[in-house]
């Protein structure tokens, strides 16, 4: 099976969706003051922490949103569902942007996400409805971090395990929640070496495919030191065009039941695939 990493096209221009990452926390005395001895005193320890504090969690809902602009054009693709991160498995209802006239042009796409693979369904041109497309998640140049049009939420928090500058924006309330905001760099290669074995062949495999491994992040930590929101920014070359992308996840109701059932063999479509 071949699978072409093309998203959208909208003319002479195809846009690929990328890795963006939000999140808000508060810093001002008070609760404030608690809530960062909680959340660790050293910024970038903090958020070097978030993908491990997310584990101990275990569940949570997810929201997620992929800008991507170019030439012009600004798509947003979006995404909801839940998130296990204690089995890093997760599913996500992904909903494509409309096109130019105005129509929809595609029904709501199933996404399924496993250590290693990412599974669709009503995703790829001659793909039965009834089938789904596998892909191994280590053997694309961006490792899911654009292909899927939303970013595996383990693999947003594991990208913060190789950050090299962190510094405490502020506190905001998110969803009602306080939070401290961070905001720093993190380095896609780094991240790649230190994160957790089922996310380590994916951003391995985006390091060697970026030009460039810096990617700018905020991201919004809860008092417990829970990634509420997490929000990438970077660019990319896409054939010949520099695709700027914002990926943006949001964590919630942590707890929350997530029940994900992978494809039995029989289901998973064998031909090639056109995306």
């Amino acid at each position: 099976m071949v699978v072409q990493q093309h998203w959208l096209r909208r003319g002479a221009c195809a846009a690929a969706a990328v890795v963006g990452v939000t999140g808000t926390a508060g810093c001002s005395g008070g609760g404030d003051a608690v809530a960062d001895a909680r959340a660790g005193a050293d910024p970038l320890l903090s958020v070097r922490k978030a993908a491990d504090v997310l584990a101990e969690a275990g569940t949570a809902k997810a929201r997620t949103a992929m800008e991507t602009a170019a030439g012009g054009t600004r798509l947003t693709i979006r995404g909801e569902g839940g998130y296990d991160f204690r089995r890093a498995m997760g599913r996500l209802r992904v909903v494509l942007p409309k096109d130019p006239a105005g129509s929809s042009g595609h029904q709501p796409i199933t996404e399924l996400l496993a250590p290693g693979a990412l599974y669709m369904k009503d995703r790829g041109a001659g793909v039965p409805s009834d089938k789904w497309v596998r892909v191994d998640t280590a053997t694309l140049s961006d490792g899911n971090l654009v292909t899927g049009g939303a970013t595996d939420p383990a693999a947003a928090a594991e990208l913060l395990r190789g950050a090299r500058s962190a510094t405490i924006v502020g506190h905001e309330e998110l969803a009602g929640v306080r939070v401290t905001h961070y905001r720093g760099t993190t380095d896609i290669g780094h991240a790649a070496r230190a994160a957790s074995p089922h996310a380590r062949g994916a951003l391995a495999a985006a390091a060697r495919g970026f030009a460039e491994d810096a990617v700018v992040f905020d991201a919004y930590l809860d008092s417990e030191g829970r990634l509420r929101k997490v929000r990438h920014q970077f660019s990319f070359a896409n054939q010949g065009r520099t695709v700027a992308v914002a990926s943006t996840t949001l964590l919630y109701e942590f707890g929350a039941p997530v029940v994900v059932r992978l494809p039995d063999r029989g289901d998973i479509y064998a031909g090639r695939v056109r995306m």
